[in-house]
């Protein structure tokens, strides 16, 4: 298959599958999701983003009529039926098909989608632009929701701008990105915000925490400001696509480019991570 849709059980291609009219998604953006990167039919960390998965769910109250395995063992088996080296697997569920009503339905088994699509990795040797926004999302971001509204106007306005991202900030705290964590190197030092329910606990951020902490580069969990980052050596950012590119700007202004040969180390070993894991080495 040239991409692949699946919904409750049903497969086809992305313009076969429909869902239906009262699924409570169209209505209240009411379900959570989660999505990897995969090469040679593997996707990428699967456990943390299923375990994300899980917890998001979790955390509005959304009955899954899966385990974690059966998920994970489904997610796997479709993405053998893709017909490209490299992918992108995203799946979401729903609390369900019911009448529009903002109570939760009772009795009514959630609806999971998934849609697999071709997708070429991000090449991190590429430096990208940004632009910084005013967080005005509401404080669930710690939940990977499908109400994403703020974050589709917050992206369309750096894709205006020429930028690949925006930056969030409240007041003068940076949180995150529009799809993707944001992290600065100072020092020798990798910064990455708290986990608290301001940022989205990404699992590339994780992997970036792991390999720093393997390589003996110092880490520090906690906020940064909008001036710390704009002067700090390096700015990245991360997501299941994008592993850890750097910026080169953020609002027009020149950022980063003070201490590549640690940025280079950090990207390596990731990426090597990527790259065993999929067997593409």
């Amino acid at each position: 298959m040239k991409n692949l849709a699946y919904f409750n059980g049903k497969i086809g291609e992305l313009d076969e599958i429909y869902i239906p009219f009262n699924d409570r998604s169209h209505w209240f953006g009411d379900g959570v999701y989660d999505a990897t990167s995969a090469a040679n039919h593997i996707p990428f960390a699967l456990a943390d983003h299923v375990d994300r998965f899980f917890n998001s769910a979790r955390m509005v109250d959304i009955k899954l009529t899966m385990t974690k395995e059966e998920l994970s063992d489904l997610l796997r088996e479709l993405t053998l039926k893709v017909d490209a080296p490299q992918t992108q697997v995203y799946w979401h569920v729903t609390r369900g098909t019911a009448s529009r009503n903002h109570t939760f339905p009772e009795g009514v088994p959630s609806n999971l989608w998934v849609m697999i699509r071709p997708y070429p990795q991000t090449d991190l040797s590429k430096r990208e632009k940004a632009i910084t926004v005013e967080d005005t999302r509401f404080f669930h971001c710690n939940v990977k929701t499908l109400n994403l509204l703020p974050n589709v106007l917050a992206a369309e306005k750096a894709k205006q701008a020429g930028c690949e991202e925006a930056i969030f900030h409240r007041g003068e705290r940076v949180t995150e990105c529009a799809h993707s964590n944001v992290h600065i190197l100072k020092d020798g030092v990798f910064q990455t915000a708290p986990l608290d329910n301001l940022i989205l606990p990404g699992i590339a951020r994780k992997h970036l925490i792991y390999h720093c902490e393997k390589l003996g580069i110092p880490v520090r969990e906690e906020p940064f400001t909008v001036a710390q980052m704009m002067d700090a050596d390096e700015v990245l950012v991360s997501s299941a696509s994008t592993f850890g590119v750097a910026l080169s700007q953020i609002d027009g202004q020149p950022v980063g480019g003070k201490a590549p040969a640690l940025l280079e180390k950090i990207q390596h070993a990731v990426m090597h991570e990527f790259l065993m894991e999929t067997k593409q080495v």
